[in-house]
């Protein structure tokens, strides 16, 4: 009787081997697909979400008294009262159009005054509301008027919202103090391109430009010199690294990026085997 040596066929090993590698390698894709999944939720949130070192019941304090100066071609209205109208006339100009009567408004020139009535040259450039109301009052004191009320605005109070925003624009302001957060909403918040971390607000101060760049992932944003506005302030929101690959047409280069290393790792995988 002759018995014969039993041997697996070689392609049955190879198979199995194989299919153990498979196994292994789709193990290996499944961590990496989570692990992507959490390092994307992660930078997401670090990307988008504000003030993200804010503590739970944190109180922050405004001790900032902020109000805006006047600058150089700032428009303001101005209107002198007494219980003497007639004594208070002069000072309110009329400009008549038609029917209709308005005060005149006046505008700080490049030396920072305006021409006011009977007083002349007056320079508010540099000062409050407040300011700008006290001066007016002490001028007018001084043997024109007795205890003259005076009302002065800005009217040319506006602030305008660009780039990575839902409506960008200029936006005029009914008071005399916005924070940065209100001008925001006003344009209707950043999209999911804008980036939170480096947005650029561009102020004008009598010919002076200054630069200041804030992160409203921050909390420290409160405590920015540009927290609030002032007139004709400009805040730049600028478009994240999406936005950008985006407007050049290679969205998909990450992607395809990923996908051939993933192929390239499985396939010297395969073939040390």
């Amino acid at each position: 009787m002759t018995f014969k040596k039993f041997s697996f066929p070689q392609n049955n090993i190879k198979m199995k081997i194989s299919l153990l590698f498979k196994a292994r390698d789709i193990i290996f894709i499944k961590i990496l697909v989570i692990s992507l999944l959490f390092t994307s939720c992660k930078s997401l949130k670090e990307d988008v979400v504000y003030f993200q070192n804010a503590k739970n019941f944190e109180t922050i304090v405004d001790t900032d008294s902020f109000t805006p100066k006047f600058k150089v071609n700032d428009i303001v209205s101005i209107y002198v009262s007494t219980f003497d109208v007639e004594a208070s006339r002069p000072f309110n100009l009329v400009r008549q159009s038609g029917s209709n009567a308005q005060f005149l408004d006046y505008l700080i020139d490049i030396d920072g005054n305006i021409d006011f009535p009977v007083l002349g040259k007056v320079k508010l450039v540099g000062l409050t509301v407040e300011e700008g109301k006290e001066l007016l009052k002490e001028k007018l004191s001084e043997g024109y008027l007795k205890d003259p009320i005076v009302n002065l605005r800005i009217l040319n109070f506006r602030v305008s919202v660009l780039g990575e925003v839902r409506n960008p624009g200029t936006y005029q302001i009914s008071g005399e103090r916005i924070s940065i957060m209100e001008a925001l909403g006003l344009a209707g918040d950043l999209t999911i391109k804008g980036r939170r971390d480096n947005i650029l607000v561009v102020r004008d101060f009598n010919g002076t430009k200054t630069y200041t760049r804030i992160n409203l992932t921050n909390k420290e944003v409160f405590n920015s010199p540009v927290y609030f506005l002032t007139q004709n302030d400009v805040v730049y929101v600028e478009p994240n690294n999406s936005a950008m690959s985006s407007a050049k047409g290679d969205t998909r280069i990450g992607l395809i990026l990923s996908i051939s290393s993933l192929l390239i790792s499985l396939a010297i995988l395969t073939t040390r085997f």
